[in-house]
């Protein structure tokens, strides 16, 4: 283990993600950390904000081609919904070594950006609600704060309800 509790693979990685988001103007910050935030829960208390403004990566598999999808930490994904709006026949979680082949990036460490080619990204509107959203930065061990308007900017994206619709977000509890 290297600086922060990551392992040298972990932090090319998140340099990956650092060099990219350099060379597409963002001008936050990296924080790499000895605590894990490799669930939502994890990054919630090493960051010490609420579930529902850290950020979900997740890299799908839409007709066996890549994407990513982007949710609120309190959100869960609806495959049916996605699989409606993109008109796809199969839409499924890249396993975790699909994920790592492709990306170089270990389940926990997902980032929003920096993949081999250009993916298409769905943003949860869900995301929305929050000022700030915390995503991983290639590392169970590194996050950086983005805001929604960033973030879209950054990947790209377009907003979508593609989460199921029985998840309350913290905040409207």
């Amino acid at each position: 283990m290297t600086e922060g509790g990551a392992s040298a693979n972990d932090l090319e990685a998140v340099e990956r993600v650092r060099l990219y988001l350099e060379e597409h103007g963002y001008g936050g910050k990296i924080t790499v950390t000895d605590k894990t935030i490799f669930t939502v829960k994890d990054a919630a208390n090493a960051i010490g904000v609420k579930e529902g403004s850290i950020l979900k990566s997740l890299l799908l598999l839409i007709d066996g081609s890549p994407m990513i999808a982007l949710l609120s930490g309190s959100s869960r994904l609806s495959s049916q919904k996605v699989k409606k709006l993109l008109g796809a026949r199969r839409v499924r979680m890249a396993p975790p070594d699909f994920v790592y082949d492709y990306a170089g990036y270990k389940i926990g460490g997902v980032p929003p950006v920096c993949y081999p080619e250009k993916l298409q990204a769905l943003l949860d509107e869900n995301i929305l609600k929050y000022d700030v959203v915390w995503a991983a930065a290639g590392s169970d061990h590194a996050f950086f704060p983005v805001s929604p308007e960033e973030l879209a900017r950054l990947t790209e994206g377009r907003w979508a309800d593609i989460c199921k619709d029985d998840v309350e977000l913290e905040e409207d509890k």
